[in-house]
């Protein structure tokens, strides 16, 4: 998950640190826009949770808008949710804190899309700000629950037990429906969804890539996840024997990600900026230099870690 109440995730993913609050760790998001709408600087802030602080501007509404032909944005400020329509209905990605809920569901029917046509629901890690909402759009829509083995627990358990932070940041648990193996393709109306394992902020965590168009043109896009390595113990950690081989392979994967148009779980991380919907995107990175600056600062933090054990 990606919890902060004060510390900014970077495009360049700088150190995180962790506040005074319950959690916190960067990801990152991309895109460009195909029609613009007005920034809803007057939306009021969804409220915090009781149990842990997040960030105004995880909380923060936007419009939705398009990045692409079929591609709308429908997250918030700082936490991205995707949907993708197609002939035979339409697919979710990630859904923010638990209290997006009732946004996302608006902003799903703003598009557009009525509420039943939700036919899948895809996400990236299981983390209280990008799968909190999950279990109540699942109810309201009726939607499979897409996951694979290593998330699908996390998500039953709503988060707790988790590797890193143990009970401190729990959600609504949500039950998986369908799980997927590395570089299974999940298919609706003609479009095709791959899942490329990057088990790097979390042992399950999925980057997804599929094709849209934009400007009569052909656009492959990828929804990275994320890549960052917040107050993790990377070295010797009982928990997550392999951690550092697990990110090693994450970066080489998102490297090699099919990826003329990238997000991530966290827009500003990968250029986005969501708030200002007249120019969201204001500045673009690849997968390859996503991945190249997360290895770079993983490294950094692997050899302090390293002279602090000697």
């Amino acid at each position: 998950m990606d919890l902060t109440a004060t510390v900014t995730d970077t495009a360049t993913l700088l150190l995180p640190t962790r506040p005074t609050m319950l959690l916190r760790h960067p990801l990152v998001v991309v895109c460009t826009v195909l029609s613009i709408s007005v920034a809803s600087a007057a939306e009021p802030v969804l409220p915090q949770a009781t149990g842990y602080q997040t960030r105004e501007a995880w909380r923060q509404p936007v419009m939705p808008f398009r990045i692409a032909d079929h591609t709308w944005y429908i997250g918030t400020q700082g936490l991205s949710a995707l949907l993708v329509t197609t002939p035979d209905g339409a697919v979710l990605i990630d859904g923010g804190l638990a209290q997006a809920s009732d946004m996302l569901l608006t902003n799903i029917v703003a598009t557009g899309t009525p509420l039943e046509a939700v036919k899948l629901i895809l996400h990236s890690h299981a983390h209280a700000d990008h799968a909190g909402a999950l279990a109540a759009v699942k109810r309201a829509t009726g939607a499979t629950l897409v996951s694979n083995a290593e998330s699908a627990v996390l998500l039953e358990r709503g988060g707790s037990n988790d590797i890193h932070y143990g009970d401190q940041i729990v959600f609504p648990p949500v039950q998986t429906d369908r799980l997927v193996q590395d570089g299974e393709r999940v298919e609706l109306g003609g479009v095709g969804f791959t899942v490329h394992f990057t088990p790097a902020h979390t042992p399950g965590s999925m980057s997804w890539t599929w094709s849209d168009t934009r400007d009569d043109q052909p656009l492959h896009i990828a929804y990275a996840d994320s890549l960052s390595a917040p107050d993790y113990r990377l070295l010797d950690n009982p928990r997550y024997p392999h951690i550092v081989d697990a990110y090693r392979r994450g970066f080489a994967t998102v490297r090699a990600l099919p990826c003329d148009l990238l997000i991530a779980p966290h827009p500003e991380g990968v250029g986005w900026t969501p708030a200002v919907t007249a120019a969201p995107h204001p500045g673009p990175i690849s997968c390859r230099d996503y991945a190249d600056s997360a290895e770079q600062t993983f490294e950094m933090l692997l050899d302090q870690q390293h002279k602090a054990a000697r």
